[in-house]
């Protein structure tokens, strides 16, 4: 196949967005259009995630990144279906790239001739939601990310990739944060080098069940355990 014609969204300047424009970037999958969310819940997004990943660098601003490109960018108050499809109706778009979003449903899914495709930093199905890192520490789940289609439901489309990361003794929190927004980036990119190789069909698949809720954001508690546990290296998938 072609490269395929792609909208991104993200919301403004958070870095797991940037980071994942960055990696498809890099092997020359150029979107369509950038829409970006510029909320107050996306700026509270935006600076919780910095926290996260706190002390690890962080991919270069999209407009550093689109410099020279002849690539609309546009900024919306919310990214839902009534707001955003306007700007691509027309566009004749295979797909949509998710860069980091709040939860959208609604006629937007169906906007794409392909799908809309999202990557989730933890591993699905076992780890839904919020603050992945945290719970996976948490309930002892192994750590990744995983790239798959979008539904009406919270991370439940069907997967493409999923892959774990190495954890290994002496990694903190915001390591393990930093660590599976970098994978996310790079699964969309082998996801899109996948889809002009025409290998979708073969490798999306049903996710499955959880024996997990679908989490939400971890609270200080939580965060408490889960810092200890890495100091105490008692977290339960170590590779060393």
């Amino acid at each position: 196949m072609e490269t395929p014609r792609f909208a991104f969204l993200l919301l403004k300047e958070h870095p797991y967005g940037r980071e994942m424009l960055k990696q498809v970037m890099s092997e020359g999958f150029v979107p369509s259009i950038i829409i970006t969310e510029d909320s107050d819940i996306g700026d509270e997004e935006r600076e919780k995630f910095l926290k996260r990943v706190e002390g690890n660098p962080i991919a270069p601003t999209v407009e550093e990144q689109i410099s020279g490109l002849d690539i609309p960018h546009v900024e919306v108050p919310i990214h839902n279906s009534e707001i955003v499809m306007p700007h691509i109706e027309g566009m004749g778009l295979d797909l949509i790239v998710f860069g980091g979003t709040r939860i959208i449903r609604g006629d937007l899914l169906e906007a794409a001739k392909d799908g809309v495709i999202n990557s989730h930093p933890g591993l699905l199905p076992e780890c839904r939601g919020s603050a992945s890192p945290a719970w996976s520490v948490f309930h002892d789940i192994p750590i990744g990310s995983s790239t798959h289609f979008c539904n009406n439901g919270i991370d439940t489309g069907e997967l493409l990739l999923r892959r774990e990361i190495a954890v290994k003794r002496g990694m903190t929190y915001e390591d393990l944060c930093y660590e599976t927004l970098v994978l996310a980036g790079v699964l969309m990119k082998e996801a899109l080098m996948a889809y002009v190789a025409g290998e979708w069909d073969e490798m999306r698949r049903p996710q499955g069940n959880s024996e997990h809720p679908t989490f939400r954001n971890a609270p200080e508690d939580v965060l408490q355990v889960v810092h200890q546990k890495l100091s105490e290296q008692t977290y339960a998938h170590y590779v060393d």
